[in-house]
């Protein structure tokens, strides 16, 4: 007998409340009303969403088809479906963690039973500005209100008859800051915080524009601000990062076990995190490690030279208390490169290790306000990971541009296709290796 879409999205996913949640909706025939998911094709991106600490708050999931070279918004019903049907397939819990999760409805989606299948306590529905507010839809918002879910209103840039009459019922809104006169922002903020809604600056592209919407009170923020360089002469780094370089320099040079161990010493903070590191149940140790030899013998130099990379970022936010959004996208990056390196040429480790250090790289101009000329000069790299970091050439330059064009994939679209061309990816492949890189990302976060 031929499995029903209802049994294979709750039988693949047992454990998944997305997946348990098809059975609470009676009155919908999956079989007929979701298309399969492997049907047509699509982009996945998380955009985070920031706190006035600048530490993660919650991700945008962003959905694109690959169907056409503008990869389109996905804004129809049995499209909306089928993205509902993906999220429940990839499990939600791996692709935004313990964050919320911000989901984009039209009015199609809203007045639909498919919207259930999203668990209310995780995600916040981001009804489109293209929704025509009616009796019929704010009534919807009130129903589902009342059954616990939260309400974010998108791309406000002016305040309407139709925003008023839905003002009561959402909790949070978006004001599209690239889309307003300077001058007009401070108003309609203060509208919205005077009828006690948080407020979220999206498209937010520079620190400037970030320093300014944080002095009028925004709760949160959206953007890629957090990830451009902002180029300090004279800046000095931490004395933490100081001696992570230093030991990376040793690595480089392939000095002895001892001597690394020494450097590690001159740094409390560093050993314990490391000895931490191994104890976890993820590295499999059977009975607990108690010195640094022991732990570096149990990493093996090639992940010590990872978790060193990935430390540098760690180290720079140690005084916030928060998760730091540039760790996440660096080791995010690092490690879809080194899976998209290990698809692309199974079996050449040496391939992806070197992937591994380009995406984590890639951020480190902004990590130390410094030209990734300097820094390359202070991080000796192979010649084909310089390329790729300082003028995004060659294979793992391909690879950098095809992610960072998912990561804006409103903006970069047409892009998307001809880089997977490129590389002999599909987008099946990518979501596939975006969903493992998520969750590792996550994972490292925690742990740092």
């Amino acid at each position: 007998m031929r499995t029903s879409r209802r049994q294979e999205l709750a039988g693949g996913f047992p454990n998944n409340e997305l997946a348990a949640n098809i059975y609470m909706i009676s009155d919908i025939n999956l079989d007929t009303a979701l298309p399969s998911t492997r049907a047509e094709e699509f982009f996945l991106a998380r955009q985070p969403i920031l706190n006035r600490d600048q530490g993660l708050y919650a991700y945008e999931l962003l959905f694109r088809r690959a169907g056409s070279d503008t990869a389109n918004v996905v804004d129809d019903l049995s499209a909306t479906a089928s993205v509902i049907a993906h999220a429940s397939e990839l499990g939600l819990e791996n692709v935004i963690g313990g964050s919320l999760g911000f989901f984009n409805i039209d009015e199609a989606v809203l007045m639909s039973d498919f919207v259930k299948f999203l668990p209310c306590h995780k995600v916040i529905l981001e009804i489109l500005e293209t929704v025509k507010v009616t009796p019929e839809v704010v009534a919807r918002v009130v129903a589902l209100r009342d059954s616990g879910y939260k309400f974010a209103l998108d791309d406000i840039v002016e305040e309407t008859e139709e925003l008023r009459q839905l003002l009561p019922y959402v909790d949070i809104i978006k004001i599209d800051i690239a889309d307003m006169k300077r001058e007009d922002i401070p108003a309609l903020h203060s509208r919205f915080k005077d009828a006690g809604k948080r407020t979220i600056a999206e498209k937010v592209e520079n620190i400037e524009e970030f320093n300014f919407c944080l002095s009028l009170g925004f709760d949160y923020f959206q953007g890629y601000y957090f990830a451009k360089p902002v180029i300090m002469t004279g800046k000095k780094l931490a004395p933490s990062q100081v001696a992570i370089m230093q030991i990376i320099a040793q690595l480089d040079a392939d000095a002895d076990t001892s001597v690394l161990e020494r450097s590690i010493k001159h740094n409390a903070a560093l050993g314990l995190t490391l000895l931490r590191l191994v104890n976890t149940p993820a590295e499999g140790v059977i009975h607990p490690i108690d010195s640094l030899a022991q732990a570096l013998n149990v990493l093996g130099r090639r992940q010590l030279y990872r978790w060193l990379q990935i430390m540098l970022y760690a180290e720079s936010d140690k005084t916030r208390h928060t998760i730091s959004p540039l760790l996440l996208l660096a080791t995010t990056r690092g490690k879809l490169l080194e899976l998209m390196a290990q698809r692309v040429n199974p079996g050449e480790r040496g391939m992806a290790d070197r992937a591994f250090t380009v995406g984590i790289m890639s951020l480190m101009d902004t990590l130390f306000s410094l030209p990734m000329e300097n820094i390359l000069e202070q991080m000796p790299v192979a010649a084909e990971v310089r390329d790729a970091l300082l003028s995004r050439q060659g294979v793992f330059g391909d690879m950098l541009k095809l992610v960072e064009y998912i990561e804006r994939v409103q903006e970069s679209g047409p892009m998307l296709r001809p880089a997977l061309r490129k590389l002999n990816l599909t987008s099946d492949d990518m979501v596939e290796m975006e969903v493992a890189a998520f969750e590792w990302s996550d994972s490292v976060a925690r742990s740092s």
